[in-house]
């Protein structure tokens, strides 16, 4: 099986055991988007900044990896055109019931975030991809497809997490945590962890992640043709083990060229 086949079902198996991120927006959300306040998260915790997103009203946008219901619903119920893209079918039928809920037309398409070629040129103004391409092997495809799908001057928001998450490790010693250096960098569930917890990670259902250097986080953006325009970082709310120490999420506003 194929790391996009297995991704596919351990998100599908998430939604059935009603992970955070596969929740939809609900009809609270929807009336302030429909009034000109939405709230979006590219990360866990911050909003997205409002200057970020610009005009919404008719606007074409692509939810890219960005199923689950909690995004694009509220761009849909703001006035734009939106069409979300997502590996995992389960995750696009939680945008499907929240459109049919209140009356939102959303496009919806299943396939692999680092092929687009469903997609003419330069058919979207923004794409909203939150954290999400740590889920597959190779972002450097996704960067070059964002591109091409966007029009000059669109808007890329992306969020992605920091590789120091997979090269660190929290140890126990002698009562106290302590980090230590545990993995190289890129980094694979696969190919880096022991046997045996990738066995357990698959009997549970769980995705497989991948840790992906900035290098090819910001830089692969820089070299498929986008300017770099906004930046934060993220945590868990203190409910991360990197909280008292850092951030370890990403947010990126690009623009392409």
């Amino acid at each position: 099986m194929s790391i996009l086949e297995y991704n596919r079902a351990a998100w599908n198996a998430e939604v059935a055991k009603k992970n955070i991120w596969t929740q939809p927006v609900g009809q609270e959300q929807i009336e302030q988007a429909r009034n000109g306040d939405v709230k979006v998260l590219l990360t866990p915790k911050k909003w997205v900044p409002k200057d970020w997103l610009g005009e919404l009203k008719g606007s074409k946008i692509l939810g890219l990896a960005s199923g689950g219901g909690q995004q694009g619903p509220l761009f849909a119920a703001a006035g734009a055109e939106v069409t979300i893209f997502d590996n995992s079918d389960a995750q696009l039928e939680q945008d499907a019931a929240v459109a049919k809920a209140f009356d939102l037309d959303i496009k919806l398409v299943q396939g692999n975030m680092q092929d687009l070629s469903c997609f003419d040129d330069a058919s979207f103004e923004m794409i909203f991809h939150p954290c999400s391409n740590c889920f597959i092997d190779d972002i450097l495809p996704v960067w070059k497809e964002c591109a091409r799908v966007l029009q000059p001057g669109g808007v890329l928001l992306s969020g992605f997490c920091n590789p120091v998450t997979y090269a660190v490790d929290f140890v126990k010693l002698e009562e106290q945590k302590v980090l230590e250096i545990s993995c190289k960098l890129p980094f694979s569930d696969e190919r880096d962890l022991p046997a045996e917890l990738v066995a357990k990670l698959k009997a549970e259902q769980k995705p497989m992640e991948f840790g992906h250097t900035l290098t090819d986080q910001i830089g692969g953006q820089l070299a498929a043709g986008f300017m770099m325009t906004g930046f934060y970082e993220d945590g868990y709310g203190g409910e991360g083990e990197f909280d008292p120490y850092m951030d370890v999420l990403i947010a990126t506003r690009s623009i392409r060229s």
